[in-house]
């Protein structure tokens, strides 16, 4: 009889509660809402740890590696034209010459070139970095132009036609700039920047390989000599294209050679050649690769005959 009195209070003891009013069984109070407390925390924890993340990497991206890479040559041009241009390019499903024309007709005056400059200054500077001649070498360039004040000016390598315009704008009345591009990506808007600079009249931009072009600048342009020439392509191609320009006597006594990025990213056998060759008095004009403090500079080179 003991026996079953203790199963007994022991079954009433294990009996759940039940609620007097709907007779259902009452359930712990706390351990849904702690699942819930529980999830709410690992939500929040992951989503300060998701912005905290972005937040590094946006830090990373946009300040802290372009403040580093700013001195140092190799790092600047692959941090920019490698890592950045590539990664924009994916995202925006655009290229950077055509985000920069976005923001010459978004920020420019059309038909004020100097307004066009200041656009693409403001861009490299503040957006996205871009191997054009700059504001400080160009400064440079617009002082060796009006020195010269050519009445023939050729470019080599027009790529978004900054440096095309600020050549232009300063030509005197009558004077036609001939820039080469091989890149047809490149020149279709180069044509864009230089028409909303409004200096299409000023400008003739062929597309091709200057190697195939300097041959015919005679034929196609009825020109005998360059008073000035602007070289800012592809680096392995300085020194063959003015030794062919030699060849085809489009240099006079007295004809101006300006040359960018001689030492970043360099051009060493240019140089070598320019400062060497007793046709050739050079002088050097230090300055810093483009929108960086990694020293780069032009070589102006007079042709002596």
């Amino acid at each position: 009889m003991c026996e079953l009195l203790w199963k007994e209070a022991v079954g009433k003891r294990e009996e759940p509660k039940k609620d007097r009013i709907r007779g259902e069984p009452i359930r712990a109070r706390g351990s849904g809402e702690c699942g819930n407390c529980s999830d709410r925390k690992m939500l929040l924890s992951f989503l300060a740890v998701s912005s905290l993340g972005a937040a590094v990497l946006y830090a990373l991206f946009s300040w802290l590696i372009p403040a580093v890479v700013q001195y140092n040559g190799w790092w600047a041009l692959f941090w920019h034209d490698v890592i950045v241009e590539k990664t924009l390019d994916t995202l925006t499903r655009s290229t950077r010459p055509q985000r920069l024309l976005r923001a010459v007709q978004q920020k420019a005056i059309k038909g004020d070139p100097q307004s066009v400059i200041s656009a693409i200054d403001y861009f490299c500077r503040h957006s996205e970095w871009a191997m054009n001649v700059g504001d400080e070498k160009g400064s440079i360039l617009d002082s060796v132009v009006c020195e010269v004040c050519p009445t023939t000016a050729l470019e080599l390598g027009t790529y978004c036609g900054y440096s095309t315009v600020r050549i232009a704008r300063l030509l005197p009345p009558g004077t036609k700039l001939i820039t080469l591009e091989f890149n047809p990506a490149f020149a279709a808007v180069a044509r864009q920047v230089i028409e909303y600079a409004g200096l299409q009249n000023k400008v003739c931009l062929v597309e091709g390989a200057s190697g195939d072009l300097i041959p015919k600048m005679c034929q196609m342009f009825g020109i005998k000599t360059f008073d000035f020439v602007f070289i800012d392509h592809w680096k392995d191609r300085y020194l063959p294209d003015i030794k062919l320009l030699e060849e085809c006597q489009l240099l006079r006594k007295g004809s101006i050679l300006l040359a960018d990025n001689v030492i970043c990213p360099g051009t060493p056998e240019y140089l070598e050649y320019v400062r060497n060759s007793p046709h050739y008095e050079s002088k050097y004009f230090k300055s810093h690769l483009e929108y960086t403090k990694v020293e780069d500079g032009l070589e102006k080179s007079v042709f002596l005959g």
